[in-house]
């Protein structure tokens, strides 16, 4: 469980938010409108909004999720859903809908990632895949054939996606992928990076083309279905499970290679993560 100091600001600072929201009854039951949530996630709502009062939902950053029902206050229903919200996650989680109240704040979901660290103090964080560590430095090719290591694009958030033509679930999300690779156009301090994971580039590029398609792709150098390693800055490999338990898989890294946030599996709606992305632009650490 994350430090109790950030579950009681969140608390105060909801109570203070809900003392003088007024009551938006249509969207408070507008499940389209709550941000990350998978299917389970909108069941999960639903069951929300048909509960007794007193009632709090919590959501966090890729899509955890938690709630709490039929309580002595809203006070107390909000505790219990923040708490248990942050139990299952590294993310900040925050408040979403109190009994009839749509209370969730887009400024503050934008600015939930971090801590964002000076460049001096993220240079000697362990290298790793958890939230907070250095990422590895890949070295990998862009569609031009050039060799790249990830560590030449500090100073840029980066979204790092590994996915492969084989896996069902990498296929459905690229249409979303591809939206927002079109919108990041527009903001140069953003970078993606999909990088193919076994089999070869020229196998990736023709599934892009199946589906009309226009991402742009980085060549992992992955040769076949047989190769699941990935090469490193230094000429060392390691397997591509050391890095994804499943496919896909994304990472948000910072503009010093930190790791904000990951994900194991697709996303329905990857434009919901622009804010999130744009906000770190903004504060990534000196």
């Amino acid at each position: 469980m994350r430090d109790s100091s950030l579950l009681v600001r969140h608390l105060l600072a909801f109570l203070l938010l809900v003392s003088s929201a007024p009551v938006f009854a249509a969207a408070v039951n507008d499940i389209e409108s709550v941000p990350h949530l998978d299917a389970s996630g909108k069941e999960a709502y639903r069951a929300f909004l048909s509960s007794h009062q007193h009632r709090a939902f919590a959501i966090a950053p890729g899509g955890t999720w938690a709630w709490k029902a039929d309580e002595r206050s809203i006070g107390a229903a909000t505790e219990t859903a923040l708490q248990t919200c942050q139990e299952a996650t590294e993310q900040n989680c925050v408040v979403y809908a109190a009994d009839e109240q749509r209370v969730f704040d887009a400024k503050t979901w934008g600015t939930l990632w971090g801590p964002y660290l000076p460049r001096a103090e993220a240079a000697r964080k362990p290298v790793g895949t958890e939230r907070g560590k250095r990422f590895f430095d890949l070295s990998f090719k862009d569609a031009s054939g050039k060799v790249m290591r990830l560590s030449d694009l500090r100073g840029k958030v980066l979204l790092l996606h590994f996915w492969g033509s084989w896996c069902p679930p990498c296929q459905r999300e690229l249409p979303e992928l591809q939206k927002l690779q079109q919108t990041l156009r527009k903001s140069p301090a953003i970078k993606m990076v999909l990088l193919q994971v076994r089999e070869d580039i020229a196998t990736s590029r023709k599934a892009i083309a199946r589906q009309r398609l226009n991402l742009y792709l980085h060549d992992s150098g992955s040769k076949n279905s047989a190769d699941d390693l990935l090469r490193l800055a230094d000429g060392t490999t390691l397997h591509d499970r050391d890095i994804a338990a499943v496919f896909p898989t994304t990472y948000i890294l910072d503009k010093h290679g930190i790791v904000l946030f990951s994900h194991n599996g697709p996303v329905s709606d990857w434009m919901g993560y622009l804010p999130l992305l744009q906000d770190a632009t903004t504060r990534s650490g000196k």
